[in-house]
């Protein structure tokens, strides 16, 4: 995969990120000594963490990210050296093939119409590092379900590519190749402005800063979501792909996925 130049190894003396222009928390490196592909703090990040971490992007190449739930990095089995780069794969291809596999059986719309493609970008909105700002405040606030996550800093050129660059294998019996993924994501980034806020062992948590308005527009969007992530509409609440548009992604700023 394509890297930035990683500064990472450069915490290892300073570990509060000074020559970096960041004042980071107690924390530790993961991945070999002279080459670590993450950074992650110690304690819970709290709302004001990711403002704090932003700088690193600017200064450092280091992209922040939100690391949440009861198990420790050490069970989270990261695989960085067996992720492809998520620039050979194409989206459209990438939902293409999950829709064929997943469709005929488990939603209703009609698989003989085949994939519907991709639906189309939304206009610019808000400022998509903003938004991913206040995503993270809101996550990290007292009673959020993210409320003890983590700091952390990965050297990743995009946002979208943090899952491929830390070898994350939450939807392993979904894609084992996290990569093919990521370039979904990168697509996201493109269309809709998303941003990944947040990784837990299985769930991945993206900013959106221009979501689909119309239900009609949701839909669209509804349909990459199930071939992303089945598991988010046949063991979710929704009973069908429109209600999961109705309800989850009209001028929804969040999107979550969660991999059995």
């Amino acid at each position: 995969m394509a890297m930035i130049p990683n500064q990472l190894p450069r915490l290892v003396s300073d570990p509060t990120g000074r020559s970096l222009g960041l004042d980071l928390p107690p924390g530790a490196l993961t991945g070999p000594a002279d080459d670590p592909y993450l950074w992650s703090g110690h304690g819970a990040a709290g709302p004001a963490a990711w403002a704090a971490l932003r700088p690193a992007a600017r200064t450092a190449g280091l992209l922040p990210v939100l690391l949440g739930g009861e198990w420790g990095l050490d069970e989270w089995e990261l695989e960085p050296g067996r992720m492809s780069d998520p620039a050979d794969h194409d989206a459209d291809e990438v939902l293409a093939g999950f829709w064929e596999y997943y469709a005929a059986d488990e939603i209703e719309a009609s698989p003989a119409a085949g994939w519907p493609g991709l639906a189309p970008a939304q206009p610019p909105g808000t400022d998509p590092d903003r938004v991913a700002a206040d995503v993270a405040e809101l996550l990290t606030e007292a009673g959020s379900w993210l409320a003890e996550a983590r700091p952390a800093l990965v050297p990743a050129r995009r946002s979208a590519d943090i899952p491929a660059v830390i070898g994350w294998t939450g939807p392993l019996n979904h894609e084992n190749d996290v990569a093919r993924l990521c370039a979904v994501l990168r697509s996201w980034e493109d269309r809709f402005g998303a941003r990944v806020v947040a990784l837990t062992f299985d769930q991945l948590v993206v900013s959106v800063a221009a979501p689909p308005r119309t239900v009609e527009e949701a839909e669209a969007v509804a349909a990459e979501h199930f071939a992303f992530c089945p598991d988010n509409i046949m063991q979710g609440s929704h009973a069908s792909l429109r209600e999961y548009a109705r309800e989850a992604l009209v001028e929804a700023p969040v999107w979550s996925f969660w991999w059995d």
